[in-house]
């Protein structure tokens, strides 16, 4: 599960660069809940994803110097060799809309 809860905070993160509201480093960390230091570790995450990531000083947020999509895809399969059942499939976080990522991100203003 740690794995899941990594891409979950991966993705909020490159909704709010996307949308270019980040604030600060420090206050990404009180909105996703996770220390600074984590912050740093996934924004190091998405440039080597080869992301374009910069932070404007006078707006106080991270942007996309370029486009960058980030799009997760996995599949949860359990069984036996004789029969496999595929329980959980497809885009995790495809299928969410801005205004749920807004409604969600408004809980930690």
């Amino acid at each position: 599960m740690k794995t899941i809860k990594h891409v979950e905070r991966l993705q909020r993160l490159h909704n709010l660069i996307e949308m270019e509201c980040t604030g600060s480093p420090l206050r990404i960390a009180e909105r996703l809940r996770i220390s600074e230091r984590t912050v740093y570790y996934l924004i190091e995450q998405l440039r080597d994803y080869e992301a374009q990531i910069g932070y404007d000083r006078g707006r106080k947020t991270y942007y996309y110097k370029d486009d960058f999509i980030l799009e997760v895809n996995f599949s949860i399969c359990i069984g036996n060799p004789d029969q496999v059942t595929e329980i959980l499939e497809g885009s995790y976080f495809k299928n969410r809309s801005k205004s749920d990522e807004d409604k969600r991100n408004s809980r930690y203003l």
